[in-house]
This record gives structure tokens, sequence and C-alpha cells, in this order.
């Protein structure tokens, strides 16, 4: 497996493992006990590529792998021809009950197979070119007539296409006709202005949104509009669905009461919309643990949300339906943890000119010696240490013996886990306390 990856593949995944990051590509290579979702995960999006919609839940402790299991999914809906966008719920930067931020963020972080964040404005692009192209095929003549007639036939064709949208949002359909206009006037500054607009981007000149016949900002209700103009756009533009992960759901129990309300009855408007139908090709994912989906901070505080999301995790979790609306990561075992390192290990090992000296070194009883370490550090918690393992290994473990000659980790190398590698919740497991903090006076 490891020898058919390509060398800049495997670099950003060594690079954001040596980093204690989850990669952004490539987690295929690493992904370990998802096998028994790949089934309802792949019937999901061949649902959502035909014009349903679904909402999935992914529950977990710290370190049990959520955000690497909702970019796994996303790169299983990339190779799908979908659309995907991650979107880090926060207090400050993104708070969920604020759709209009939730959207703009979708903006940001919108990516295809073909190109990264953002990827709005080429799709946009896409988009105008398939109109076209659709509206010449069904009046050959128009190729040759071109001009005002051509720009007619497109304009009918977007306000066909668009008819769902603009019956709730004329504002979305109105700014994309101002932005064709500007592309096609080649007036820049305009098109800028209008494609930042449609984005969900604020303070956009009051000029430039004259232009289109649009004024003000986007708000929360708009946020939903503009959400659902967006899918069709990406289906006309070859895409047959977004996959959007709100990714740390959980941030809602720091926020106060009535603004955690608003974000809960946020997500129950979302699914709710979902069921209803309004938005075919979205698969919406989102990721908390689970204090935040059973707890009195979380979930349970809108009864209503509670219902939609309710599943049964009552029985051995080897018999958990994937298909269910929640599901939760059980987290690692010693065994798979091993097994993570085995294969980051010959990844590793694939691409570098020391790789008899690292198979040699590193083999599979240095490996596991590692990860008991690691996880005794953190108190026996094997669940929470793929992070830190995977860092050390990398960095501490495979770099040096990759670069020198006479390093050899059973002699050489000590494991050492200081404050500034872990987290919060490493640290309370590895057992530092406010008393092991140095305090500059």
């Amino acid at each position: 497996m490891s020898a058919e990856v390509s060398p800049r593949r495997r670099r950003e995944v060594i690079d954001a493992l040596r980093r204690g990051t989850v990669p952004a590509n490539g987690l295929d290579l690493l992904a370990v006990g998802l096998d028994r979702f790949q089934g309802a995960l792949a019937d999901e999006l061949d649902t959502v590529a035909s014009g349903g919609a679904t909402v999935k839940a992914v529950r977990g402790e710290y370190g049990t792998g959520k955000t690497f299991f909702a970019r796994y999914l996303a790169e299983l809906a990339l190779k799908s021809g979908f659309a995907t966008a991650e979107v880090q719920i926060s207090e400050t930067e993104t708070p969920l009950h604020k759709l209009e931020t939730v959207y703009r963020r979708i903006t940001e972080s919108l990516r295809t197979a073909s190109v990264a964040p953002s990827a709005f404005r080429s799709i946009l692009d896409a988009w105008l070119f398939t109109l076209e192209d659709d509206a010449i095929a069904a009046d050959p003549g128009l190729a040759e007539a071109g001009g005002v007639a051509l720009e007619e036939a497109t304009t009918r064709l977007l306000d066909d296409r668009l008819a769902s949208v603009s019956a709730k949002t004329p504002a979305f359909a109105q700014a994309l006709r101002g932005y064709r206009s500007a592309v096609s006037g080649g007036d820049a500054p305009t098109a800028d202005a209008l494609a930042a607009w449609l984005g969900g981007q604020p303070h956009v000149s009051a000029v430039s949104k004259r232009a289109a016949g649009v004024r003000g900002d986007l708000d929360h209700f708009g946020a939903l509009g503009f959400l659902q103009g967006l899918l069709l756009v990406l289906r006309d533009a070859g895409h047959p669905g977004l996959l959007v992960v709100l990714d740390e759901v959980e941030t809602l129990q720091r926020v106060r009461g009535d603004v955690r309300d608003k974000a809960l009855n946020a997500l129950r408007q979302l699914m709710d919309e979902v069921d209803s139908g309004r938005f075919p090709g979205l698969y919406l994912v989102m990721t908390g643990t689970p204090a935040f989906f059973d707890g009195p901070s979380g979930v349970p505080r809108l009864p209503p949300l509670a219902q939609r999301l309710a599943t049964d995790f009552a029985t051995d979790s080897r018999f958990d339906n994937p298909r269910a609306v929640q599901i939760r990561l059980a987290g690692f075992s010693h065994d798979s943890l091993v097994e993570l390192g085995k294969r980051v290990r010959d990844l590793y090992s694939v691409g570098s000119p020391s790789s008899n000296r690292i198979n040699l070194l590193v083999d599979d009883d240095y490996v596991s010696d590692l990860a008991t370490g690691v996880a005794g550090r953190l108190g026996g918690r094997v669940g929470i240490a793929p992070r830190l393992f995977l860092k050390k290994l990398v960095g501490d473990v495979l770099d040096r013996v990759d670069q020198f000659e006479d390093f050899e980790p059973r002699r050489h190398y000590s494991l050492t886990l200081s404050r500034e590698d872990m987290s919060e919740v490493e640290q309370n497991a590895g057992g530092l306390s406010a008393n092991d903090i140095e305090l500059e006076l």
C-alpha cells in the first residue's frame, strides 16, 4: 500500500504527524478500526449524491479520533466528486447560533478534489460556464448569435435553476446575476465584491451591492437560503453534493445559557430543514463528546433536538448500528494503537533512504513498547494517546534514525512528555496539576 503513495502525499501526512495534528489528506493510509463504518458511509454518500440529504452525529471522548473520522469521511466524499467544508465551532469565532457566520465559514473552507480552500469563487465560475453551455445545448444557434441573445438565454436559465431559492431568498439569484454581468463586462472589482457577498462576507461596499440590486448583509435566516443556493450551484457545476462538518460542537457547553439554547435550536432547525427536503445534496456531520450529547448542558436541554439524535448505545459497541443518526467512536486499544504506529513507520520507511535501518531498529516490538510507554505516561488511557504517540514516533524516533547513522532508539532515546507537548486533557491524564506549572513572578 505505502509503495503506491506519492512522495508529496507521504510527506504531507508525515509532516502533520510530526506537528501533532491531523493530516489534511491521506487519511485512508491511517484509517485503523474504521472498516465497520465504510459500508454505511458509502451508502449515505450515494443517497446524498442522488438528491437526498442526511445528518450524522459522531460522538467520542477526546482522542478517539472524531476530527480524524470527519476528515476521513471528507476524503471519501471528495473522491465521489463532492465539495467539502470543515467548520470549527467556537464561542467567539464561529458561534453556532449565528448561521450567517457558519455559512461564511463554509464558503471560506470549501474545497473540491482539484481546488484547495477556498474553492467558492472557482465553483461560481464553473457554474457560469455550465449555464452558457447548457443554454447553447438547448439552442445551438446561440453559439453563432452570441452577444445579447446568449446573455438573455443564460439569464433565463439562471432564473429557472434558482427558482426554488428565489422564492425564499431572492437576493441570492440577484447577486448571481450581478456577478455574471460584472464578469462578462470585465468589471473585476464589482465581481470580487459580489462574490464576497455571495460567500457571506460582511462589509461589502454599498456601491457594488447596488449594482446587483441587493443591500444589507446576510442574516441568520438568509443563510439557510444561501446554503440552498450553494447546493444548487454545486450540483450544476458537476458536484453531486456538499459534506459539511461542524467540528467540536461540545464547545457550546461553555457558553452562556441563553446563547447555548439558541445554538441548540439552530442545530434543530438545520436538522428539520434537512428532513423537509430543503437541502438536497447536503451531508451534515457534527462531532462532539458524550457529555454534549447526553449531559445537562448539552443536547438534552432541547428535548426536540434530543429526540432527533436519540440512539441506543446500551448494547455492546460491537453491535452499534453504523447507519444510525448518531455513531460512537470507541477509541484505541493497545493493539490498534500499535497497528497505527506500524502503518506510520512503514509509510515513513518507504520514502526514506534509511529504510533498512528503520525497519531493523524500529521493529514491531519497539513500536509496541513506545505505545505502552506513552499510554503509561497518560495514566494508562490508551484512548487519548494516539496524537502524542505518533508525534513522538515520527519526530523523536523515526526522524533521528533517518538522519543519524549511529542513533539507536533503544540505547539513545528515553521517552519524555513535557507540558508544552500536551493538551489540557493530556496533562490531566498525565497527572500534571497547577502546582507543576512554573509561573514568572
